[in-house]
């Protein structure tokens, strides 16, 4: 079975994040600069004494396929706890199974499309 992670975190936590899967040894990560807003629905700021309603946030979302359940559990905890700051706004975490991964060049599929070989 192959478990597709995806997490938006925070952009300040982009390099902590990374450094936690990096320790667990997770390859294989897909980068994004996205916008979003969650319940807190954006904040205020002032710019030259005018009021603007910021609702879009930047965030990281990050994409990683693993081979396992527990290799989820691992992956989610190590960014968990990488991502935390205890604010509203630290971000979500998803994953769901995949029916399928095929690498372009090889033509191999399932976990051995995950694998790096020559």
């Amino acid at each position: 079975m192959l478990i597709k992670i995806e997490a938006i975190v925070r952009e300040e936590k982009l390099e902590d994040v990374k450094q936690a899967l990096n320790d667990i040894n997770v390859n294989g990560i897909t980068l994004s600069q996205v916008m979003g807003c969650g319940a807190q629905r954006g904040y205020k700021h002032y710019v030259r004494g005018t009021e603007l309603d910021i609702v879009m946030q930047p965030k990281i979302k990050f994409e990683i396929v693993v081979s396992s359940e527990e290799w989820e559990a691992k992956t989610i905890k190590a960014i968990q706890e990488a991502a935390y700051t205890g604010e509203v706004g630290d971000g979500k975490i998803f994953s769901y199974e995949i029916r399928n991964a095929i690498k372009i060049r090889t033509k191999e599929t399932g976990y051995d499309a995950l694998q790096s070989k020559n």
